[in-house]
């Protein structure tokens, strides 16, 4: 039987396109280093994608959502049934997400991993639902084994459909009401902080709503125990839609998609997938800096240098969807400007 995807190998970059692109950027009609992060991000796509003229077109974005059990705990400041609904936007055209994904002329699809109240049939949406919601976590393991294996290779069959549409660049997205929760918890555990230090008011908890959160993430850390293996934190503090993009971006980095990651959420993913294959961690490009708390610690990491901080902590993928314009920015320098020699431009005085 083969192995899973994400079980497969990851190429690594190519250094001599690495060492190419290092070398045009300083023969570029401008100072060394004055593009900043345009300059890096030219030269890692480069790299990753073997080639002297990187591009991030076409784009995929992926969507998928999920309930928790640990709403049950009253952690979230808006009911589980907004879930079902919002994947129903997502495939009208109406969410953040969905204006974003035609603004960048980018694939969208929403899978459905599992809802409290049935997301409506829709021809926009995928239905890979697996349960109704994960379980309680705070009383008892998120998923089991079976379920944790049906939510990677859920992920995995989102990166092998981005690589059959020809995708130079995915971006994964969330929703599932109380998803905050768990990966506040998956942080905790896979960075061995305390609860304190990595929580916040996700949509919107006042004070007092984030202390109940805090006391329900270390009720769910102390009945996990001790155990930092990757995959036992995904099953036992995860999400179905968590483990979905775990999945997903490792299954990119095996068919050779350079991954932009989104905010806290989708971070927190990306950190249990480099935790099981490190390899990945070359393949990951980072959007944004959320409001979150707890996402700078989870990108510190992750040794991420994240292009934006916009205040923005909504989720779907919007925040890397808002970044992607800046990856095309990038290659587009990269691959147009006119060398010194090109325009007879004098370079610096050695």
């Amino acid at each position: 039987m083969t192995d899973p995807a994400w079980q497969q190998p990851i190429r690594p970059p190519s250094q001599p396109h690495r060492q190419r692109a290092l070398a045009r950027q300083v023969l570029l009609t401008k100072p060394p280093g004055s593009l900043g992060q345009l300059e890096s991000v030219a030269v890692t796509l480069a790299a990753l994608q073997h080639s002297d003229s990187p591009d991030v077109d076409p784009i995929r974005i992926a969507v998928f959502a999920a309930d928790h059990g640990v709403c049950d705990e009253g952690i979230s400041a808006f009911p589980q049934a907004v879930t079902g609904q919002m994947i129903a936007n997502f495939a009208a055209g109406g969410a953040a997400i969905s204006v974003l994904a035609r603004q960048l002329q980018a694939g969208l699809e929403v899978i459905n991993l599992g809802t409290v109240t049935p997301a409506p049939l829709s021809d926009g949406v995928i239905d890979a639902a697996i349960a109704p919601g994960t379980a309680n976590l705070a009383r008892q393991p998120a998923m089991t084994s079976p379920q944790l294996q049906a939510a990677l290779a859920t992920g995995d069959r989102a990166a092998a459909r981005a690589a059959e549409a020809g995708s130079r660049l995915f971006i994964g997205g969330e929703m599932g009401i109380g998803n905050t929760t768990s990966a506040s918890a998956m942080a905790c555990a896979l960075l061995e902080q305390p609860p304190t230090a990595l929580t916040g008011p996700g949509t919107g908890l006042d004070a007092d709503g984030v202390a109940h959160k805090i006391a329900v993430i270390e009720q769910a850390l102390q009945r996990h125990g001790q155990d930092r293996e990757p995959l036992a934190v995904l099953g036992s503090l995860g999400g179905f839609e968590i483990a979905a993009l775990a999945g997903a971006f490792i299954g990119c980095a095996v068919r050779g998609i350079p991954v932009l990651v989104d905010g806290f959420i989708v971070s927190v993913a990306a950190l249990a997938a480099v935790r099981l294959r490190p390899e990945l961690h070359d393949w990951l490009l980072f959007a944004h800096h959320s409001l979150e708390p707890g996402h700078m610690a989870v990108l510190t990491a992750l040794d991420a240098r994240p292009l934006l901080a916009l205040h923005m902590r909504l989720g779907e993928g919007s925040g890397a969807a808002v970044a992607a314009p800046l990856l095309r920015s990038a290659c587009a320098l990269h691959n147009q400007m006119a060398t010194f020699a090109d325009a007879g431009v004098s370079g610096a005085s050695e």
